[in-house]
């Protein structure tokens, strides 16, 4: 209600930004067409919480400075998660459920793809597996290529200014580019 009469705060229209860039980059196509990443409703939410998960993780890594904007991004995306629902025609019992399950679901990514970022290659590609692969063994390969692009991800990100990130700017390469570099390499 605040909002209506003063505005955004800053940390609000930051994390609006990096949340549309977010979405931006999960929308890729190669995502869905070339790494395997099931083009669904769940398909789509992994790909956002990947990328919003990336973002916080590096504004993580300034938590005095960016605290603010971090919790404006976690709340924008559940805001967005929120209307989602109701536009896919939940009813408004249930949407606070599926809302609370997702981010109870978000906090499992998040603490699964922190560990596997800090750890061996292959918790990072079994947590990938279990979550948007749902553990399905076919689609191994798949995990991996999307392990490896998180790892290239991470890494980027860690060299981008902070100061450019709580300015609400994020530089994500294409996906396709991180298949060519697997591909080379």
């Amino acid at each position: 209600m605040l909002e209506k009469f003063f505005g955004k705060s800053p940390a609000q229209r930051v994390a609006d930004e990096l949340y549309f860039r977010a979405v931006a980059q999960a929308r890729q196509t190669n995502f869905y067409t070339d790494m395997g990443v099931p083009d669904t409703v769940d398909g789509r939410f992994d790909m956002i919480a990947l990328h919003v998960f990336l973002i916080l993780r590096r504004l993580k890594q300034d938590n005095v400075r960016s605290a603010a904007t971090a919790q404006a991004l976690f709340d924008t995306m559940f805001t967005d998660m929120d209307r989602g629902l109701r536009e896919l025609g939940a009813g408004d019992l249930g949407v606070g459920r599926r809302v609370k399950a997702m981010a109870k679901a978000f906090y499992g990514r998040v603490a699964a793809y922190d560990q596997g970022l800090t750890t061996a290659d292959t918790d990072l590609h079994e947590a990938i597996l279990r979550n948007i692969f749902r553990g399905d063994e076919k689609e191994r390969s798949c995990a991996l290529s999307i392990a490896s692009y998180m790892r290239d991800q991470a890494e980027k990100l860690d060299h981008q200014s902070m100061d450019a990130l709580l300015q609400g700017e994020v530089i994500f390469p294409a996906p396709w580019a991180c298949i060519d570099a697997m591909i080379t390499s």
